[in-house]
């Protein structure tokens, strides 16, 4: 059997970070993805799709994401139930993340300028940070802290460091 849930989305508001009462963090998300076709008006659709994130890595998107972030997620899908106050049967179907890959840099959609390269870096579990070398090919025999990369072309996501012009009229929440 198989439960494997891959996203990529921008968050419709700043996550939510909540401690249980043993102190365990857990973060909570929706992000907006688009469908892949277009309506018959011409427009594209949305779904907004809740995402929960436990431990360290809910610190993290609690701390680098906000409303707007590009964000990629990788889990599984998880049904729970509870009784509300009214005592009716609520169903929550979410995404229950074990991954989370921030897809921009920080301050790209803060509108803000300067360098910063923390903010290609994926959180998983116990794995901590994952240096993304966008637009750079570096050859297999090479680890990790070896810099001899091989420049490839200009990659076309890359903001060079300057504020992305976008308004609100462009995001799809």
């Amino acid at each position: 059997m198989m439960n494997r849930v891959v996203l990529v989305g921008r968050l419709t508001k700043d996550p939510d970070l909540r401690y249980t009462p043993s102190g365990v963090a857990v973060a909570t998300f929706t992000l907006a993805v688009n469908r892949p076709f277009s309506n018959q008006q011409g427009d594209r659709e949305a779904d907004f799709i809740n995402c929960v994130v436990w431990r360290r890595p809910a610190e993290n998107v609690a701390n680098f994401l906000k409303k707007g972030s590009l964000a990629g997620v990788d889990g599984r899908v998880q049904t729970r139930s509870y009784d509300n106050q009214e005592g009716k049967r609520v169903y929550v179907t979410e995404i229950v993340a074990e991954s989370v890959q921030f897809l921009e840099p920080k301050n790209a959609s803060a509108g803000q300028s300067g360098g910063n390269s923390g903010g290609d870096q994926g959180y998983r579990g116990n794995q901590g940070n994952q240096n993304n070398n966008f637009g750079q090919n570096q050859p297999r025999e090479n680890n990790q802290n070896n810099q001899n990369y091989t420049k490839v072309d200009k990659d076309p996501f890359s903001n060079d460091g300057q504020p992305i012009d976008i308004s609100d009229d462009d995001l799809p929440f």
